[in-house]
């Protein structure tokens, strides 16, 4: 059977059928766009957007190249996705998106220029980021574009772009190879709601099989800054109480943090480990916290070339840690510096590993799973 067969074969409707407004939960959308397909290509789906326009980035963007058939519904989770760490950061940062996933994020270093901030993020996992999507929060520049257009990628994304780089990123005739990337601008997205008293009316939506649905308040952080990072502590039953003894350093506080605003759109059980801006490994989508660490660290031994070594790196747990296991394999790997919520009964032990090896650890005092 033919592919278009098998297509049509799977699909409750087809393009165009979507219609051109919808009511949800009362309030009005107008489409944007009929997607190149959905979750798989032979799902159809359609873009929308609040009617009143108010607050939007995503809704709102431009496609200044469509490449081929425009954005997928993919290519607009991974934007949604990288927009919702890239919010948080206040320097200029690159993340590059596989399926709903970071494969690498880096933030800029004193001095350094865009282009050597997106070659961290690419090649924190060169292999995944092969036909990924690459998103900014500042504007691209022609070096950076030249850059980007060296490898296979399915769209970039930025708040602006220079008028150089929207030459080279069209060079069809230069980049064969990469001719069908999309170029998508976005409005300014450092306004977006991201701490939790910042307010907002929007819900997120889950629609299950038989047609119920979920409601939930979008996340929201606690965590403005490193002053709002609590160092480590526990009262055991039995023990007594035990806090971290060692205080991170400068350059690990900026590490933890970092790793925690990243962690915030890595599938649940998530870990992030960066060193000096720049992720090193990500576990994500394990269904245990230590699968998700041990996953993380096989991914750096195995799969990474060219990242820094490990030692002196920071990690962000999104859950906190039942057992010490997950502790002891990030510390014996060289990570020195530790973020998660706390509240585990058994933080005490994961202190206790961390003081044994001269490690810090930091609560956030919230938790940030993310079950997309």
């Amino acid at each position: 059977m033919a592919e278009k067969d098998l297509k049509q074969m799977y699909r409750s409707r087809t393009e165009g059928d979507f219609p051109e407004s919808v009511e949800i939960l009362g309030r009005p959308y107008v489409k944007v766009e009929d997607l190149r397909y959905g979750t798989n290509p032979h799902q159809p789906a359609a873009f929308y957007r609040p009617a009143d326009g108010r607050g939007l980035v995503l809704g709102a963007h431009k496609m200044l190249k469509s490449g081929k058939s425009g954005l997928s519904q993919t290519n607009i989770e991974d934007m949604h996705h990288a927009v919702g760490m890239l919010k948080f950061m206040q320097r200029p940062a690159c993340a590059v998106m596989k399926h709903c996933n970071p494969s690498g994020v880096a933030i800029e270093q004193p001095g350094m220029p865009l282009v050597e901030v997106y070659r961290r993020a690419r090649d924190a996992d060169a292999q995944a980021a092969f036909g990924g999507v690459v998103v900014f929060n500042t504007t691209v520049d022609a070096a950076c574009a030249e850059e980007i257009m060296q490898s296979i990628i399915e769209g970039v994304a930025a708040p602006k772009f220079e008028p150089e780089a929207l030459e080279i990123l069209n060079d069809a005739d230069r980049f064969k190879k990469n001719r069908e990337i999309r170029v998508v601008e976005l409005p300014d997205f450092s306004g977006l709601p991201k701490f939790v008293d910042d307010g907002t009316d929007v819900l997120e939506i889950k629609v299950f099989d038989d047609g119920s649905v979920v409601l939930a308040t979008p996340y929201l952080s606690r965590v403005k800054g490193v002053g709002d990072l609590i160092p480590a502590y526990n009262e055991h039953k039995t023990k007594g109480r035990i806090d971290i003894a060692r205080q991170p350093s400068a350059r690990e506080l900026d590490d933890l943090l970092f790793a925690w605003y990243i962690n915030i759109h890595v599938r649940s059980n998530g870990c992030v480990i960066v060193k000096n801006g720049q992720t090193l490994c990500v576990g994500t989508g394990e269904q245990d916290r230590v699968g998700a660490v041990l996953k993380a660290l096989s991914k750096a031994k195995e799969k990474y070339e060219g990242i820094e070594t490990m030692d002196g790196a920071a990690m962000s747990s999104d859950g906190f840690f039942p057992f010490r296991d997950a502790v002891d394999a990030a510390l014996g790997a060289g990570v020195t510096a530790i973020v998660q919520p706390g509240g585990s009964v058994n933080d005490y032990e994961a202190i206790e590993a961390c003081n044994e090896a001269n490690a810090t650890m930091m609560f956030t005092m919230e938790r940030c799973f993310s079950h997309h």
